[in-house]
């Protein structure tokens, strides 16, 4: 009898461990071949990568959020297996692919996760498509680009395309593109995206969308313009005085750079996993 239940645990964890294994697919987006990656069960989470990176180099991250929800992690415009296009890398141009995304795939609204560059794509894909994005958490994000820290501000025109080719990531990239040397161009192209103006005041103070800001506290963002955006989005004001909480939340990740950030796993999932829930803490007067 024991060994009965013994084996059909096994089985039983098995099949789970079979199910959070990612199945990888192709859509075409807006003229290009989009990859992207479906794992775990539960309500849909799409999860947009940092620049120069893909669904790989986002790390444990993602199946750990798999553990709860169903992921939809793809790749950009000439990032990992999706193809590039003769088109500029914008933030609203990768909010409509994402948007154009979901609609190929047949996601109706979806909660959305974002890093870096996927966060101000996130941030856009609230902005233009509303109506599709349930939460949003976006993490080392900014929404004008004086909120970037001074040092990397002038470190902008500096950057050039051999600067970036010399780095470690150029020969990761060669290893899942559907064009090995399509690297110079892609970093061409991000550059230019580091110089597109941002100025989302406005827009990010209309927005009804719940966000969760998240922020390493030695960011590429200022901590002062993460929470001049947490303000913006009604929030910073004080608790327990019979109002309830904004929908809207700011966490800062102690001893972590921008490039960390995405390493803070457990810190990350303990963060996400509540406010896409919908969970607060309780105070003494609730």
């Amino acid at each position: 009898m024991l060994r009965t239940a013994l084996i059909a645990a096994l089985l039983t964890a098995g099949t789970t461990l079979a199910r959070a294994e990612p199945v990888g697919d192709r859509v075409e987006v807006n003229g290009m071949e989009m990859y992207y990656e479906v794992s775990g069960e539960g309500a849909p989470l799409v999860v947009l990568h940092g620049a120069y990176m893909n669904i790989p180099s986002m790390g444990e991250i993602i199946p750990r959020l798999a553990e709860t929800r169903k992921v939809y992690a793809l790749e950009f415009q000439g990032h990992g297996r999706t193809t590039d296009i003769d088109r500029p890398i914008t933030y609203p141009n990768l909010a409509d692919d994402v948007a154009a995304f979901m609609d190929a795939v047949g996601l109706e609204k979806a909660d959305v996760f974002g890093y870096s560059m996927g966060a101000a794509a996130g941030l856009q894909l609230a902005i233009r498509h509303p109506d599709k994005v349930e939460k949003l958490v976006a993490a080392s994000v900014a929404y004008d680009a004086g909120g970037w820290q001074p040092e990397f501000t002038a470190f902008i025109p500096q950057m050039t395309v051999e600067m970036f080719v010399e780095m470690p990531f150029a020969e990761d990239y060669k290893k899942l593109a559907a064009d090995p040397d399509g690297f110079p161009a892609l970093v061409e192209k991000l550059i230019q995206l580091e110089k597109e103006p941002m100025a989302w005041e406005e827009d990010v103070s209309k927005l009804e969308t719940p966000v969760l800001i998240i922020s390493g506290d030695a960011d590429v963002n200022t901590l002062e313009h993460a929470v001049s955006m947490f303000r913006l989005l009604g929030g910073g004001g004080m608790g327990d005085m019979g109002k309830p909480l904004p929908r809207s939340r700011l966490a800062v990740l102690p001893a972590t750079s921008h490039t960390a950030v995405i390493g803070q796993v457990e810190l990350l999932h303990g963060l996400i996993e509540p406010f896409l829930k919908g969970e607060t803490p309780k105070g003494v007067f609730e």
